[in-house]
């Protein structure tokens, strides 16, 4: 629940002292439980988190992680995998230290770690949905994409990095002020600030150049140039394909949610009123982020979309359901005579 009362009133009124204790500042390094001189309205985030809610999201995020770790060991996709797994391990430990704070608000290293790794985890599960565009864009077809499908992920994945990077240092800035040096707590507060607003550029970045594609894509396979070309019209046209597109395309909104909620949570500065509002930040960052990330786990790439699996054997599956026999005709990076003509076609239906 929200005290609405803002952190830097609090600590400006203890700053006066108390008549036996003057000056004396409650902060994750003076205080270690709920007392008099150190009461929960003094914590940053001013409330005691519901610790059945946080083991739930806890348990949650645990079950993603080993559900990636699980598929994409058994269908050889280590990029998406590993990028949703190791997101999901960090968002389990972000908020197995929210449910300890819940036994002691007073818990700094509960409270470095809620900070730190739930900042951080939706900026790598991330990465899993740019790693995605290459695939799609050459399964369906190179020639309707803005840009060459190969630059992509060397584009996205720095990217996000850099906004990883840049959080990482504002969280770790944050984490060591605590609610002793509000200065140095509203410095870290800026570099987070940027670094989400760096993830949401980003985010509508690939958004935008994703959304066009799928908007061509449709309107190519809608011809009997685009019906012709096979396997990519049996990939566009399967239900597993269109599952995987809509999972994609959820787990894309509600990170984009998240990310609009931080920057309006962390605009006030620490302690703010909506800092201090524990269901506004259930709903808008914990489910956002639980619900996208379940997503991404529930609809794996090596079973949706196998096209992106490393593995030769489940591609030629793959590329057999797809309507076409040749290993190497969709998703391996390499066009045959097939592909080509294909390619041949759209270019010509996009420039009519």
């Amino acid at each position: 629940m929200s005290t609405g009362i803002s952190l830097s009133a609090l600590m400006a009124a203890a700053a006066t002292g108390n008549g036996t204790t003057p000056a004396f500042k409650p902060s994750y390094k003076t205080c270690h439980e709920i007392s008099k001189l150190c009461p929960i309205e003094m914590t940053t985030l001013g409330y005691t988190p519901n610790f059945g809610v946080n083991i739930f999201v806890a348990l949650g995020f645990a079950v993603a992680a080993v559900a990636s770790i699980y598929f994409g060991i058994a269908k050889r996709t280590w990029g998406f995998s590993s990028a949703v797994a190791f997101g999901c391990i960090l968002e389990c430990a972000g908020y197995a230290g929210r449910a300890q704070l819940a036994k002691n608000p007073w818990n700094s290293t509960a409270f470095q770690t809620q900070i730190v790794a739930i900042i951080l985890g939706p900026t790598i599960i991330c990465i899993g949905l740019y790693l995605t565009l290459k695939h799609v864009a050459r399964a369906l077809n190179p020639a309707l994409s803005l840009f060459p499908a190969r630059l992509y992920p060397l584009f996205f994945v720095p990217a996000d990095v850099s906004c990883l990077v840049i959080q990482a240092i504002g969280g770790g800035i944050a984490a060591s002020a605590g609610s002793a040096d509000f200065t140095l707590l509203q410095h870290g507060n800026r570099v987070i600030i940027a670094g989400i607003v760096l993830q949401v550029v980003v985010l509508a970045a690939f958004g935008v150049i994703a959304g066009l594609f799928l908007f061509r894509s449709r309107g190519f396979f809608r011809g009997a140039a685009g019906q012709e070309m096979m396997p990519a019209f049996g990939v566009w046209k399967d239900g597993r394909f269109r599952l995987f597109l809509g999972a994609l395309g959820g787990a894309y909104v509600l990170f984009l949610i998240r990310c609009v909620y931080r920057i309006a949570e962390m605009a006030g500065g620490w302690g703010n009123h909506i800092m201090r509002d524990e269901p506004s930040f259930i709903v808008l960052e914990s489910f956002m982020v639980l619900i996208g990330s379940g997503l991404l786990a529930a609809f794996p790439p090596g079973v949706f979309f196998p096209l992106m699996s490393r593995s030769p054997a489940i591609k030629e599956s793959a590329n057999a359901r797809y309507g076409h026999g040749g290993v190497e005709s969709v998703g391996s990076g390499k066009v045959d005579a097939s592909d080509s003509a294909g390619t041949e076609m759209a270019e010509r239906a996009v420039s009519a």
